[in-house]
């Protein structure tokens, strides 16, 4: 197992700080979901995906579990780049297809989570002898460069994970990955499909309130990491479905007045009663949208996989 270190953890913090200091003053606050990870959130979104509400978990894996053998037919990936790794556990359906298939040399899984990818790429180790595994820390936003090269190669963004990013961070995203591959390499990408207003709420503001501890889990990421005195108590978790931008919308509420302070920034922040701090964009998907992204950055949209209830929707396109 070989690991290149692109994000440190003095990186993180850097980061933090900015994102922190750039959201917290805007005129309408937020914050990037991407803070949500702590170790702690890491287990509070593994509950997330076991609940009944939360659907595009379950619906993604039963996609590939349907077409796992068909991708590998069609790709004859000779390298698998997983953006976004984390735990790598639906990939094993497609470690599992393209080994049998033959043709695939090595695995390279990117995370911004040192540890956790340190534990999921020896688990795959273990799992898959012989195999080379060649882990990245990094963040797929800043560090697809850092991809090696290599012929026949299949880059896994699954999860939904690119609804996290507004249109132009995406068209960014995708025009960047596009130049990376260069043309005739593959990309699988993973997208939660635009369905009745109560689904989607639901999938974000579960009856048990997992979710509502895992969005008021970055208030104590900002207390713990940045000195701020945050009440997380003090926030309703509020899941909005943006029926104009078709997506989700985690916030914070401000359940009443006050005045937070940030040591680490010495910044202090207030809060109106009823103010709300946007902490994810979660943007869900049409076909036609899908393939109109991809064909702007450079990829050909070739095949399109979704769950029995066409709920989720995993498809495989070829750069140009």
């Amino acid at each position: 197992m070989h690991i290149d270190i692109e994000l440190t953890d003095a990186d993180l913090r850097q980061s933090l700080r900015a994102d922190a200091r750039a959201g917290l003053t805007a005129p309408a606050k937020w914050l990037p979901p991407k803070w949500f990870y702590d170790k702690y959130g890491s287990e509070l979104f593994e509950r997330i995906t076991e609940l009944p509400e939360y659907y595009p978990t379950r619906a993604e894996r039963a996609a590939l579990t349907a077409h796992a053998s068909d991708i590998a037919g069609i790709t004859g990936a000779r390298t698998l780049i997983e953006l976004g790794s984390g735990s790598s556990e639906k990939t094993r359906l497609l470690l599992d297809a393209l080994r049998r298939h033959g043709s695939l040399d090595r695995f390279v899984p990117l995370d911004v989570a040192e540890a956790a990818l340190r534990d999921a790429a020896a688990a795959i180790e273990r799992d898959y002898p012989g195999l080379p595994v060649h882990a990245i820390v990094g963040d797929f936003t800043r560090h697809l460069d850092r991809i090696p090269a290599g012929p026949d190669r299949l880059v896994a963004f699954l999860g939904g994970t690119i609804g996290n990013l507004v249109p132009s961070e995406r068209a960014v995203f995708l025009a960047t990955l596009r130049r990376v591959l260069g043309p005739g390499n593959w990309l699988l990408l993973g997208t939660d499909l635009v369905k009745d207003r109560g689904t989607l709420v639901a999938a974000y503001d579960d009856s048990q309130g997992v979710t509502a501890e895992f969005n008021r889990n970055v208030l104590h990421v900002l207390n713990r990491q940045l000195g701020a005195d945050f009440d997380p108590a003090a926030f309703d978790h509020v899941a909005h479905w943006d029926t104009d931008q078709e997506w989700i919308e985690m916030r914070l509420r401000a359940r009443h007045d006050m005045r937070v302070q940030v040591a680490d920034l010495d910044l202090t922040v207030p809060f109106t009663a009823g103010e709300e701090l946007r902490t994810e964009v979660s943007a869900k998907f049409h076909r036609s949208g899908v393939a109109a992204e991809l064909a702007a950055a450079g990829f050909e949209l070739a095949h399109w996989w979704t769950d029995p209830a066409d709920r989720f929707a995993v498809s495989l396109s070829r750069s140009r």
